[in-house]
């Protein structure tokens, strides 16, 4: 029995048995040839096997490098209506796309597990996105409606030798479509549920024999799914559009490609439901929080928390003063040369991005009026060049590549977080709920005496202990005790906290494959990478009451506070002096950094016969250090902190260590198959994690990734494509230091995930086509936040989505096409991440699923 035998008959038992992913491929209708005896057979080329990719900076089957990389073709894109990056996680299990607190800042891209979370712009992302070769700076960037797509390269694991900007985990290569150099154009428009509307056009087209352009253009429109019941609003809508235009100069042997695109975005994003974790929890501060956020609603004829909790309602109390807004404005311009110089390919890319986004929150997430966020303005430029030579030596069994890329990024960030109409009231009923039943005296106490009948904190203090009065008495601060602070009015806060970082990358790279013989390689990498980044803040607070807590007159107050029971005195200090709001820490602060590292690649290759390759090898990857932007990185020094200082906000680089071996296979015309097992090992794993009052930053000492990915394509017929696929991915926090993160999983990372499509496009007549495409994806157990107490509220048990479309293309070049589409089809509910809401003390909220969306669409082309 021959090799090829056995690797058949095991894939096929394993795709019986274990579900495997598999990669779609752009391809057309194939013709049956007729034999002698009238009977249909197919040849290996109209199943079009042959996926070329462009991942190691050449163009090559996929099944020909010793990557592991899903490549998803512009007619599988199609087919499965994925309209942007999010969309990706139905085909390829590995691959995870999270949205929290916004579009711009907030999304987080995984790959084996692996990403960088939080809502902070200082955060790079650990999957790297590039679209026709231009690096897009965070994963927000390139949430905009995909353009018409050639196909999609998903690379798993660190990437630290090509690819423009070092990434930690992955990468996502998205390659656009060309101008072309035949007329040709289409358009297409849906309607479907929520008033959806959805409009795209385009035309390509040749201006003479050297030169070809293109134009794009999108409109996108959607009312939102989450209901606000203090208003008539809706959040998580969508409104955008977009026009891109391309230009191709092609003679001889140079080849020159001029993009230039804009897209904006108007739109309310992301509405958060509270769970009623609080509500679970009576006698504690979580519950005390509830309530008096309800009482303070009701006095104002509105509804503070949704109650009960029903997440399938996605509905949510928001003051009707304060909105999600969330706009966006992004334009790019780039260009690449490819010049073959003889012998030698020099390939050159240049690109400039400027993004702009505005931003603001209700950041208390309830109906009352506590803070929030008000036309906080994130600005991005980037300008990056990427220069690549690359050719063949001795007689070919050497394929070089060398390179460089430099990035020069300015980022811009002005944070403003202020206080509402019921800042005080807020504190004062929740420190009173507190306080009721836990000191002396006959009720509890308050700080701003913003309600009414509840004596002062200092009041109380000095009614229950005598030598506290006799020393305030003989100090001359009895006034300091007898006297409410003065409360947070409306709009005070931050007057703008204003950052700016400025980012320069160099890099040289080398990339070599060598040929031993005709089954044995060699590929071998290596990059130096220089990075420094500058940070200059200007951090401007106004908050009176907190200012007057911390001057030398209150200091024998503080002392008193900090004899409170049960950590009531620090908890007083933080309600009073939110890190994020606190003036103790305005100032200007000036910092920077720098950093070189060397990365790359050691991969070997062995093709067992026509039909069979393995591969292993080592991966070195690395992702930079920055700034946290965010002032809630200080410590106070009135608990005992040594107070503000630049490098607070400063954490270090990720290292990463991968080890990798796999196996591809055609094993026929019509089935395919590859396997791959990895062990990733991150040092310096940049975790931010949100606890409430301010977003916090550590670099765990290590985390583990290790795991085992399949995937297969099985083509019975030339027009029924199957993909399945299947990931186990085990990830684990090792790091002491870690607090209740050591030893456990990353979040949203399910050990489990299970995907497949089926594609089934009949000839139903000469002049009538078909289509019937459902893909799913089905995850396992997942925690959305490492907290014992939030589990029971935020954990994903395992669930499954299904997508569905089935339509008809007709006419006489079957130019036109009418499509039904469903996603989500049995609406199922699933948190997509968590965060404990700020200042409601172990209250937690989640982000919801979209529900199931459907529609109709209509398409034309020429």
């Amino acid at each position: 029995m021959t090799l090829r035998n056995i690797l058949l008959g095991a894939t096929m038992l394993c795709a019986a048995t274990t579900p495997a992913l598999a990669f779609a491929q752009d391809t057309a209708p194939a013709t049956p040839a007729a034999t002698d005896d009238g009977t249909e057979t197919f040849d290996d080329a109209d199943y079009g096997n042959d996926i070329i990719v462009t991942a190691t900076g050449r163009a090559q089957r996929s099944q020909d490098i010793p990557i592991a990389v899903n490549v998803v073709g512009g007619e599988q894109l199609e087919n499965s209506g994925i309209s942007d990056i999010r969309g990706l996680r139905q085909i390829a299990p590995s691959f995870q796309a999270t949205t929290g607190q916004s579009t711009a800042t907030g999304v987080v891209l995984r790959i084996r597990g692996i990403g960088t979370a939080g809502d902070n712009p200082g955060f790079e992302p650990s999957v790297g996105v590039f679209v026709d070769g231009v690096f897009r700076a965070r994963a927000g960037l390139a949430l905009a409606d995909l353009p018409p797509i050639d196909r999609v390269e998903v690379l798993r694991g660190p990437q630290g030798t090509l690819f423009g900007r070092n990434t930690s985990a992955g990468a996502l290569n998205i390659i656009t479509q060309k101008p072309s150099f035949n007329l040709g154009g289409y358009a297409e428009a849906s309607y479907g549920n929520l008033d959806e509307i959805e409009l795209k056009a385009g035309v390509t087209g040749p201006v003479s024999e050297t030169l070809a352009v293109r134009l794009d253009g999108g409109y996108h429109k959607r009312d939102g799914y989450i209901k606000d019941v203090n208003s008539d609003r809706r959040f998580n809508d969508l409104d955008r559009w977009s026009v891109r235009g391309q230009a191709l100069f092609e003679k001889d042997d140079v080849s020159f490609r001029l993009i230039a695109d804009y897209a904006r975005t108007d739109e309310q994003c992301c509405g958060a439901l509270n769970t009623n974790s609080g509500f679970a929890q009576p006698g504690t501060p979580a519950f005390a929080a509830s309530a008096v956020i309800q009482g303070l609603a009701a006095a104002n004829g509105l509804t503070g928390i949704v109650t009960p909790f029903n997440p399938k309602d996605r509905e949510v109390a928001y003051s009707p003063a304060r909105d999600l807004t969330e706009k966006m404005r992004e334009w790019g311009v780039s260009g690449q040369l490819d010049w073959d110089l003889g012998g030698v390919e020099l390939t050159s890319i240049t690109a400039w991005r400027d993004w702009k986004a505005t931003r603001g929150m209700d950041v208390d997430f309830s109906g009352i009026d506590r803070a929030y966020r008000e036309n906080m303005p994130i600005g991005m430029r980037d300008f990056t060049q990427e220069i690549r030579l690359k050719g063949t030596a001795f007689d070919d069994h050497v394929d070089w590549l060398i390179g460089g890329f430099y990035l020069n990024e300015k980022l811009n960030y002005t944070e403003r977080t202020r206080f509402g109409t019921q800042g005080a009231q807020y504190v004062d009923a929740f420190i009173n709920a507190l306080t009721d039943a836990s000191v002396p005296g006959p009720t509890g106490f308050q700080i701003f005496q913003s309600i009414p009948n509840a004596p002062l904190v200092g009041q109380v203090l000095l009614a229950s202990n005598p030598q506290l009065a006799a020393a305030a008495a003989q100090a001359g601060v009895l006034d300091t005790f007898l006297t409410p602070l003065p409360g947070p009015q409306a709009g005070q806060g931050q007057v703008g906290d204003r950052y700016r970082v400025d980012t320069q990358a160099f890099a040289l790279f080398t990339h070599n494959i060598i040929d031993f013989n005709d089954n044995v390689s060699l590929t071998l990498g290596l990059r130096y990478n220089h990075e420094s980044k500058k940070l200059d803040a200007d951090l401007q607070s106004n908050l009176p009451g907190c200012a007057t807590l911390q001057s030398t007159r209150y200091g024998l107050y503080r002392q008193a506070l900090q004899g409170l029971p049960s950590g009531l005195g620090n908890a007083i200090f933080n309600l009073v002096c939110n890190p994020v709001v606190n003036p103790e820490f305005n100032g200007i602060y000036r910092d920077k950094r720098s950093e070189s590292k060397l990365t790359g690649t050691a991969k070997l290759s062995v093709k067992l016969d026509e039909r069979v390759m393995v591969y292993g090898g080592y991966d070195r990857g690395y992702k930079s250090g920055g700034y946290n932007l965010d002032r809630g990185s200080f410590d106070t020094a009135f608990l005992g902190g040594n107070g503000a200082q630049a490098s607070d906000l400063e954490f270090g680089n990720e290292d990463v260590d991968s080890f990798e071996f796999g196996v591809k296979t055609d094993l026929s015309t019509a089935f395919q198959f590859n396997a791959n097992a990895f062990y990733t090992e991150l040092k310096g794993y940049q975790n931010l994690a949100f606890e409430g009052n301010n977003f916090v930053v550590q670099n765990f000492d290590k985390v583990v990734a290790q795991g085992v990915e399949l995937e297969s394509i099985i083509r019975p017929a030339p027009n029924l494509n199957i993909m399945l696929g299947y990931s186990y991915i085990d990830t684990e926090v090792k790091d002491p230091v870690a607090g209740p993160d050591n030893g456990l999983p990353l979040t949203n990372s399910p050990k489990h995930v299970v995907t497949g499509a089926v594609t089934w496009t009949p000839q139903l007549s000469s002049n009538v086509g078909g289509l019937l495409h459902v893909d799913w994806r089905m995850n396992s157990d997942a925690n959305t936040i490492n907290d014992p107490v939030a589990v029971p509220f935020t954990t994903n048990d395992g669930y499954t989505i299904v997508n569905a479309r089935a339509g008809l293309n007709f006419g006489p070049d079957q130019n036109y096409a009418v499509e039904f589409y469903v996603e989500n089809l049995f609406n199922k509910y699933y948190n997509i991440t968590a965060f404990p809401i700020p200042e409601q003390s172990a209250s937690f909220a989640v982000y919801p699923a979209p529900p199931r969306l459907y529609g109709v669409k209509l398409r034309a082309k020429f």
